[in-house]
């Protein structure tokens, strides 16, 4: 194995990238604490809405805010990772299969979990992106509807 390979075969799941720099992309996405999310998160407190919990251990999908009293859980979703109907990102243009496939399997596991919180009585509300880039005043507008505050 060169030593290029060894740089990037982290746990062997995806394919080798054939630029550094996209494994440098890649590595450098988060899994909490995303821009989206603290933008969330400022604006959820600029409204009052504060008292939530980030990403609990016992819940399916971990949701990225959770109102426990209230049973809300948000999930805030990156575009490009669960495939956003808004934006319609194209696939990749190398290892397209894979991608296609771990992009459904992404979608699938959003749903199971979505489904899973609805079934143990929890409101499910997902936020993408692309939306609180728009605005995302309105998406604290929607959270504090759900919630009961106001909107």
């Amino acid at each position: 194995m060169s030593q290029r390979q060894a740089t990037y075969l982290r746990d062997g799941r995806a394919p080798l990238p054939k630029h550094e720099v996209t494994s440098r992309v890649m590595q450098a996405n988060r899994g909490k604490d995303t821009a989206p999310e603290l933008a969330l998160r400022k604006a959820l407190r600029a409204r009052g809405l504060t008292g939530y919990r980030l990403q609990p251990k016992g819940l399916p999908g971990r949701p990225d805010v959770t109102f426990v009293l209230s049973r809300v859980a948000i999930f805030v979703h990156g575009c490009y990772w669960h495939r956003c109907p808004h934006c319609r990102l194209p696939l990749p243009k190398t290892h397209s299969a894979f991608w296609r496939d771990k992009f459904e399997q992404n979608k699938e596991r959003d749903r199971r979990d979505r489904q899973l919180l609805e079934k143990a009585g929890w409101r499910v509300l997902t936020l993408w992106e692309c939306e609180l880039d728009d605005d995302v005043g309105l998406a604290a507008e929607r959270v504090a509807a759900l919630l009961g505050n106001g909107g």
